[in-house]
């Protein structure tokens, strides 16, 4: 037999082992070489190879980058799924409770008005704050009671009859604060009030050597000091509304105070009393201003 003729196939024209080849080759990944003399025959005669989409599979060459992903899943898994789940199981059997809602599970909560009633509150208050509440709580309960006390507790400070100079009543008469010496009462309250402000100035009480003469007194003074005494039966003294200061309170910071407060209060030393009065020089001598122009000895001068 003659073999048979082969005939060359015409330009352009592929064969069905180049359209094969073309397809084996559209079917291998991107990027990867092939040394098969058919791909290049191919390539040669310019037959174009089938281009397929690629996909993008992950890659399962690296398990290390799926790992913290499925553990992300696994968390978003156990919230949305495990925990509304296990939130209906009854408690001490493990058992599923079907439509538990959270209402449910509220309603079998103690009240807030039984926790409180139920709970143990110290109000004991630690030891400094305690100490410094306690100082601050006495201070305030003395400046009220200082706001609604007598300023001599115990004399009535009502004005009283004039009676006679040097033999007042004793119930006319107020002790002061030395627990001695005595004024009549008005006099003795309106004292205890500018002693009080003397006090919170200069820590301390105002120092009195002499206040209410008996007239019997009033004549021996008379006999042992002469001129510098009032004649019995005429000084304000006898009428329980003159005192005679200490000589200390006659100079410095005090006496400046004296002057500048004293007439505030209602006490003065008087006009004949100052250098250059009608009297002799008595800083010592104050009087109770008002009691004296009303009841008593009264020298404008």
């Amino acid at each position: 037999m003659r073999p048979e003729r082969v005939l060359s196939p015409e330009p352009g024209v592929q064969t069905r082992r180049e359209r094969r080849d073309a397809e084996e080759a559209g079917r291998r990944p991107r990027g990867r070489t092939s040394g098969s003399r058919s791909d290049s025959r191919s390539r040669s005669r310019g037959a174009l190879p089938l281009a397929l989409p690629s996909l993008a599979l992950p890659s399962v060459s690296h398990p290390r980058r799926w790992l913290p992903r499925l553990a992300l899943l696994g968390a978003l898994m156990g919230i949305t799924v495990v925990l509304p789940l296990t939130g209906n199981v009854s408690p001490g059997n493990g058992t599923f409770v079907a439509g538990a809602s959270a209402a449910a599970a509220e309603a079998n909560l103690p009240a807030t008005i039984d926790v409180l009633a139920n709970s143990t509150v110290d109000t004991v208050p630690p030891p400094a704050i305690a100490a410094s509440a306690a100082t601050a709580t006495r201070a305030e309960i003395a400046a009220s009671r200082s706001e609604v006390r007598d300023p001599l507790p115990g004399c009535d400070g009502t004005v009283r009859p004039a009676g006679a100079n040097g033999q007042l009543k004793t119930s006319d008469l107020c002790t002061l604060w030395d627990g001695q010496l005595q004024l009549r009462g008005d006099a003795a309250s309106s004292l205890a009030e500018l002693n009080l402000a003397f006090k919170a100035r200069f820590s301390r009480d105002l120092c009195v050597t002499d206040a209410y003469r008996t007239l019997a007194s009033q004549r021996v003074l008379k006999a042992t000091k002469g001129g510098l005494a009032a004649v019995p039966g005429r000084s304000n003294h006898g009428w329980g509304l003159a005192i005679d200061l200490c000589s200390n309170e006659t100079k410095g910071a005090g006496w400046t105070w004296l002057k500048e407060n004293g007439a505030i209060y209602g006490w003065e030393n008087p006009a004949w009393a100052l250098s250059g009065g009608s009297g002799p020089h008595e800083p010592w001598h104050w009087e109770y201003t008002r009691g004296v122009q009303a009841d008593g000895e009264y020298y404008n001068s």
